[in-house]
This record gives structure tokens, C-alpha cells and sequence, in this order.
């Protein structure tokens, strides 16, 4: 088998001769180690479309069953409370466990990810997380919460891997406003269908089989299925490396790629400061939709008066139904840009949500609350993840830059399900009082968000996220010039600030490590 070393990169320009010529051809030979005289012959053919469409269909299909199985834990907690004999304090340890191996282990896998590439780490992550959904399926039929907390752990560290390696993936074949957003909103999509069919499916089952552990061993088989899907993308993607060359961004003509040389530490600690910005905004606003979706059904369950079967599927349709505006929103953001628009929009949205379930307790109050959040959140992974990988000036560490991202947001999720899972059992389980949480964070994010588009009209590098498709090609020398300057010119001081970004980061884990610690040694684990 052919020995494949990451692509270089030369100028061709002898097929043309215009001067005016932006940016000349990128042609990117692939070095392979074989001595036949065909597979010394560079690779110029791009790659086709239907090959990137079969890709990201793949992709999305791998998604499908850990989005599956990631809906069913919250659907089922009332459940799990009841059958585990467990508190709201051990559940939000149960699923601050996963939280914490993310925020230790995570960023270690991004650099990996970067390094080895997205569909060798795709390969083995869900093979992990699969032996780690046999354990929690286990651990539910025997009925042993400090053995389902293992088998969580187990799953998290698999999933830590394929959390990463999709998007690594995109990131390699379409560059921002050319795909990389429509990639991202489609597996999006597919993946709310997912989360929808496991969390609407979860309380029908246990009530049918009599057992609520079979609902776990349903998700073993999605697992199973995703292992199949998974090592056919393998193959495929080895094919595609062989036989097509490599994608450039046709902005600033830089070349992108699934795997690296080496390890790119320096590039990973001085990610700009654009970059961080966006990370403030998904430190309040993803915190919240993730503890709050944890949450959702039993809230259902309490306000409306219903039965987990019906609340199940209440909060997976106003939750996961709009899966079509997801893809929609991909493609307007890579031809309409305005990224900072839209986290303002999501933002407000989920604001005005979390404000309508602190403040009415009734049952039209607690629909409407799920109505918005239903539009809301649908506008907030796609604009996130595409913001951060248009902020980056070097796409060769976007799989360290999204791991940071999981990492800070796991970090916030152990401090606020902790806190929240403590407020509600001082509450006799009740939602009166732990929703000012919600609005507290929602209300964060508002705030950061406002911040951003108003730094917007002062500082071009924040701009460039506004760009549309046609104003970022147009403007690529400008984006080439800016990654000089904040390289050279203004070196040191962006270096500093990325650094005391970074620091911060860890800070805000080492705090998560406190609180998680201290549920375990005060016997919340128990």
C-alpha cells in the first residue's frame, strides 16, 4: 500500500500569463513513497462534487447514531432517577463524568486529530464509544449507578475523538463561504433527525419492553450501524487522498489539509483574538441549550402535566423539528455571511425562551418557552462552528480550535449541571427557582453578542465574519495582509493576548475539576 505524506504545495503559473491574475493555480503534489513510475506523476484533478456530497452524506450518516444515542439520557431522567434510585445531583454527576474526561482528554485529541487526520481518528473514536455504550447498557440492566458512570466515561472517550474528526474533515475539502457552512448545516440537520428519533423514541420503548435498559441497548445497534458506516469512509477516504489533489481557499489561495507534518502546538496557543471572541459567545449560549435540553422533558413533564412518553415527544419536535432550517441556514451563511447577525439573532431567541420559562409557570407559558427555543437554538451550532473556523488564519489546526470549543463548553456544563442539580433537589425537584440560571446565561450571551457586532464596525478583523461570499473572495489580499500584520507587526502583543485567552481556558477547567471533585467527594457519586 502506497505510503501517503502530507501534501506540498507549489505555484504553477505557466498556463497563464495575466499579470492581473489574483491568486495563481495551487497545484499540490502528493509525495508517495512507491517506485512505480504512475504513482510518481502529481495528482492535478480536483476533487469532484458528487465525491465531496457522497462524503458529507457519510459523515452524516456516522453522526446519526451518536445523536441517536446522546438524546436518550435526558429523555429518560425521571426514569433513571426512579430506577437507579438516584438524586438530580448524581444524575448531573452521570453526565458531568462524560464532561469531565472531555475537558481533560479533548484537546489532546484535537492536536491528534490534526495530525493523523479526521478519518483515521473517526475510525477509532467509535469503536470506543460503542464498548462504552455496551457498559451503560450493562450497567442499566444490573441497576448499578457507579458502573453506568464508568461506562459513560468509557463512551466519552471515544467520543471525544468523533466529536473532532467530522468537522476536521470539512474543514479540509471546503473553506468558508465556499461549502464548509452547507456541509456543516446538512450534518447538522441529519443530526437532529437523530437526536429527534432517540429522545422521542426513548420513553416508548422503555414503557413497551417493560425495561428501561433495552432503550440502551437499542443505541448499542445505532453504534454498531455507525462502526459499518464509519470503516466504509475509511476506505473511501484513503481512495479519495490517492486519486484526487488537494483544495485551496479560493480567498487567500492557502492550501487546506486533513493532516499535518507535525504538531502544531505554537499555532494551537495563538489563536487570534476573533477566535475567542466567538468562544465567549458559545461559553453562555451553548452552555445553556445543553443544560437546559438536558432538562427539557421532566420540565415538560412537571409544567404541562403530562406523561414522560408525551413529554418526550413535545420537547423532541419543539427541540430537534426544525432540522430543515439548519441546512437552509448553512447555505445562506456561506453565501450571505453576517455570522455575527445571526449569533445575535440566537442569542435573543434563546433569551427570550429561557425568560418565558422562569418567569410563566403555565402551560401555555412553558409551550411558548419551547415554541422559541425550537427557532432559536436551530440558528446557533452552524453559525458558531462556521465563525470560528473563518476567524482562524491557519485551517491546518481547525480540529485543535474546535476541540477548545467542546473543551470550554464541557468545562461550563460540569459548573452550571452541578450547581443547578444542587439548587433543584433543595427545591423538592421543582423548576421554580434553578430556570434563573437559564436566564442568567442566556442573558450572557446576549450581552456578548451585542458586544461583538458593535466591535464589528471598528475592527476589521472581526468584520470579515460579516463578509459575504462574493466581498471575502474579493477581499482575500486584505485577509493575507491582516494575517501578516498580526504575525509580524503586531506579533507580540496578539501573541500575549492569545496566551491570556488560552490561560483563561485553562482556568475555567481547572474550576470544573473543582466542582466535579467536590461532588464526588461529597458523596453525590455515591
Amino acid at each position: 500500500m502506497a505510503d501517503l505524506t502530507p501534501p506540498d504545495v507549489r505555484i504553477d503559473d505557466s498556463s497563464s500569463t495575466d499579470t492581473n491574475t489574483k491568486h495563481e493555480m495551487l497545484v499540490i503534489d502528493f509525495a508517495i513513497q512507491d517506485p512505480s513510475p504512475e504513482s510518481q506523476t502529481p495528482k492535478v484533478v480536483p476533487v469532484p462534487l458528487k465525491w465531496k456530497l457522497a462524503s458529507i452524506l457519510m459523515v452524516s450518516a456516522i453522526g446519526f447514531g451518536s445523536n441517536w444515542s446522546s438524546g436518550i439520557t435526558g429523555a429518560m431522567k425521571t426514569t433513571i432517577k426512579k430506577e437507579m434510585k438516584i438524586n438530580n445531583t448524581q444524575f448531573a454527576l452521570l453526565e458531568a463524568s462524560e464532561d469531565f474526561m472531555v475537558t481533560a482528554l479533548m484537546l489532546v485529541s484535537g492536536l491528534v486529530t490534526d495530525r493523523i487526520g479526521g478519518a483515521g481518528a473517526i475510525l477509532y473514536g467509535n469503536l470506543i464509544f460503542t464498548i462504552g455504550s455496551i457498559l451503560v447498557a450493562s450497567a442499566t440492566t444490573v441497576r448499578n449507578y457507579r458502573f453506568m458512570v464508568g461506562g459513560r466515561v468509557i463512551q466519552a472517550l471515544g467520543d471525544i475523538a468523533t466529536q473532532v474528526a467530522q468537522y476536521k474533515i470539512f474543514s479540509s475539502w471546503f473553506p468558508p463561504n465556499h461549502g464548509f457552512a452547507s456541509t456543516l448545516g446538512l450534518e447538522l440537520g441529519i443530526g437532529k433527525i437523530g437526536a429527534f428519533a432517540g429522545k422521542a423514541s426513548a420513553n416508548i420503548i422503555a414503557q413497551n419492553t417493560g425495561n428501561f435498559s433495552n432503550v440502551f441497548w437499542v443505541a448499542v445497534g445505532m453504534n454498531v450501524f455507525t462502526n459499518l458506516m464509519t470503516l466504509g469512509f475509511w476506505f473511501f477516504t484513503r481512495y479519495a487522498n490517492k486519486k484526487f489533489m488537494g483544495t485551496a481557499d479560493p480567498a487567500t489561495g492557502e492550501a487546506l489539509t486533513e493532516k499535518n507534518k507535525k504538531f502544531e502546538w505554537t499555532k494551537v496557543v495563538e489563536l487570534p483574538w476573533v477566535f475567542w471572541a466567538v468562544m465567549a459567545f458559545s461559553l453562555f449560549e451553548t452552555s445553556t441549550a445543553i443544560v437546559f435540553t438536558q432538562n427539557a422533558t421532566e420540565l415538560a413533564e412537571i409544567r404541562l402535566g403530562v406523561s414522560a412518553i408525551d413529554a418526550g415527544w413535545y420537547t423532541s419536535v419543539t427541540q430537534y423539528g426544525g432540522f430543515f432550517i439548519v441546512p437552509l441556514l448553512g447555505v445562506l451563511i456561506d453565501l450571505w455571511g453576517n455570522r455575527i447577525s445571526i449569533l445575535l439573532i440566537c442569542g435573543t431567541g434563546v433569551f427570550i425562551a429561557m425568560a418565558l420559562v422562569n418567569w410563566t409557570s403555565t402551560t401555555a407559558g412553558t409551550s411558548a418557552s419551547l415554541g422559541v427555543y425550537a427557532v432559536a437554538f436551530c440558528f446557533g451550532p452552524t453559525a458558531i462552528i462556521d465563525s470560528i473556523r473563518t476567524s482562524m488564519w491557519h485551517q491546518s489546526v481547525f480540529g485543535s480550535a474546535y476541540a477548545i470549543k467542546i473543551t470550554m463548553n464541557n468545562a461550563m456544563n460540569i459548573i452550571v449541571r452541578v450547581i443547578t442539580g444542587r439548587i433543584q433537589d433543595a427545591d423538592n425537584n421543582s423548576y421554580e427557582h434553578v430556570t434563573i440560571v437559564y436566564v442568567f446565561l442566556a442573558a450572557c450571551s446576549v450581552g456578548v453578542s451585542l458586544a461583538l457586532v458593535l466591535l464589528s464596525f471598528l475592527s476589521i478583523d472581526l468584520r470579515r465574519l460579516q463578509w459575504t461570499r462574493n466581498q471575502r473572495v474579493k477581499n482575500g489580499d486584505i485577509i493575507n495582509e491582516r494575517n501578516e500584520k498580526f504575525h509580524n507587526e503586531n506579533g507580540a502583543r496578539n501573541r500575549a493576548i492569545s496566551k491570556g485567552c488560552f490561560g483563561a481556558l485553562v482556568m475555567l477547567v481547572l474550576g470544573s475539576w473543582v466542582a466535579y471533585f467536590w461532588g464526588v467527594g461529597t458523596g453525590n457519586n455515591s
